[in-house]
């Protein structure tokens, strides 16, 4: 299979139906994505395909095939995301820091898609758990990115 990842072209030879999140970590060596619970609740494992936030512990490679994957490694590169990262270092936000990755991911989607969210915004798109609780943080790590 031929995936398009971080703008760059790779073939990889696994099983249709492997999770993404394991192509990434284990074909590829891209440890930036974390894996948390499996089961696409906690969002440690979040990377962005054609822009949207998607869980990759539940994605299989098949279905991204043909598809733009951005994971954290090259967040930096996409202009929201660079807002993202120096908002999220600006305020501390890391504690263990475990999930911040998949947090990072989302927050670049939720800004590419609404530039300027509301308070209802972003707690509607950062759903993504913290069991360190840095949820003020991240709320207003988002609210510095978009006025950036």
């Amino acid at each position: 299979m031929e995936l398009t990842i971080n703008g760059s072209t790779f073939q990889v030879d696994v099983e249709p139906d492997t999770p993404l999140l394991w192509v990434l970590r284990d074909t590829l060596g891209m440890t930036g994505t974390k894996y948390g619970c499996g089961v696409a609740q906690c969002g440690a494992c979040t990377v962005l395909i054609d822009g949207q936030a998607t869980r990759s512990c539940v994605t299989t490679v098949d279905g991204v095939v043909g598809t733009a994957v951005t994971t954290i490694e090259a967040i930096e590169q996409d202009t929201e995301g660079r807002k993202v990262v120096e908002a999220w270092v600006a305020n501390q936000v890391p504690q263990c820091g475990y999930c911040q990755s998949g947090q990072v991911m989302a927050a670049t989607a939720l800004l590419k898609q609404t530039p300027q969210p509301t308070e209802e915004d972003i707690a509607g798109a950062m759903v993504n758990l913290c069991r360190c609780g840095t949820y003020n943080a991240i709320s207003a790590a988002v609210r510095q990115a978009a006025q950036a």
